[in-house]
Formats: structure tokens, sequence, C-alpha cells
């Protein structure tokens, strides 16, 4: 993927747009409800094995912090050493503001791997999902760059959600990705070790990856 920054750089500043158009809410980040980021956020903590909390927490690409707020408002806060990261510094000024008490950094993962931590689990809810204009090959290239590393820094396990191809049309700025594609990748290259979440009636899917194989 030529000029990595230059293409990802795209989809900060888009997410960055919202924030400034909007504020600190769903919209903020570009989700269009907040019922249906409450189904996401519920899914992804589905990651999570009930007998590895507590447990060391990232939430990747935390933007305005509100998977934090919805481990709060559920009272689940409590089994989870929380860390937030993003690569906007505007996303990580709003989190240090909203949330004095817990630890949030700015990071671009791809030029700085050696800076981040390793934790139990990663969680990426809709750092995949839009790809702006970039093409579908070199936002693949980035997806794969960028989730191979991750996923070295997990002990545990990932989560992460994309955009459906079973649906009525493709949208040209998300990133829908087809499940052998994706399959294929990461059995090759990762681990096969993984679910596939298609059950809470959102046009995308989530995955977990895990490091070895386990029984929900």
């Amino acid at each position: 993927m030529e000029n990595d920054e230059k293409n990802y750089s795209k989809i900060v500043k888009h997410y960055e747009e919202c924030f400034e158009k909007y504020g600190a809410d769903h919209r903020g980040v570009d989700w269009p409800n907040q019922y249906d980021l409450d189904k996401r956020f519920l899914v992804m903590a589905g990651l999570i094995l009930k007998k590895d909390t507590p447990c060391a927490l990232l939430d990747f690409g935390c933007g305005t912090g509100l998977l934090l707020d919805w481990l709060r408002e559920n009272e689940l806060l409590h089994r989870f050493d929380y860390h937030g990261c993003d690569i906007s510094e505007k996303f990580i000024e709003c989190c240090v503001k909203k949330f004095p008490n817990e630890l949030f950094f700015q990071i671009d993962a791809l030029q700085n791997p050696e800076k981040l931590n390793n934790y139990d689990y990663i969680i990426m809810n809709g750092v995949f999902t839009m790809k702006v204009d970039l093409s579908y090959q070199d936002m693949w290239n980035y997806f794969c760059q960028l989730l191979t590393l991750l996923f070295s820094k997990a002990q545990k396990g990932i989560a992460f959600n994309l955009m459906s191809k079973q649906v009525d049309w493709e949208r040209t700025d998300l990133f829908h990705v087809g499940l052998d594609q994706l399959t294929a990748f990461l059995t090759k290259n990762l681990g096969r070790h993984f679910v596939i979440r298609n059950d809470y009636g959102l046009y995308e899917y989530t995955v977990y990856l895990y490091k070895e194989a386990v029984i929900r």
C-alpha cells in the first residue's frame, strides 16, 4: 500500500469532521443512532470470556469514549482495566476531558508499533467499516496490516466489525468484505480460532479472533 499515511489519514479526517459538526455523541463518530451503537457494544463485549475478567482491555479507535460510557451505564467497568487510544488528537483531548480518571493516549499504531503495549483483549468498533474514497485494495491492505499488528498485541483475542456484502446494495464509502476473503486471510495469516457474529440485525458482522481455541 503506497502512501499509507496519506491514505488512512482520509479516514481520520472524515471522523474529525463528523466530530466538529455533531460533537461527542454517536453522530460525532458517524453512527446513525444510539440504539444500534448499543447493540454493537453489546456484541463487542461478547468477545471477552467471563472467566477472564477482570482483564486488560484496549478500546482501539476509541473516538469520543462511547464504549466507556456504555460500560459505565451497564455497570461493567469494574470487570476491566480499560485503556482507550485513537490516532486523532482531537478525540483523545475530548476523552481526557470527559474521563479525567481514565487512561487515554494518542497513537498512530502503524507508524509507532513499539509504543503500543500488550493487552488481554482489544476491541475495534468502527475502525474498519468506513473507507471514504480509498480504493478497495488500499483499504484491504490497510486492514490487513493493522489487524496483524493488533492481533500481535492481544494476549487472548480481538474483536472488529466489517460491513457485510450480503446487502441489497453497497455504499461506495463503506468497506464491504466478503466472508470467503476474510476467512482465507485469517486462517492463512493469523489463526483459525474465530467466531463470526452476523446475528444482531445490522448490515455488518463482528469477528472474534482468539489466540487459542475456546469453548463458549
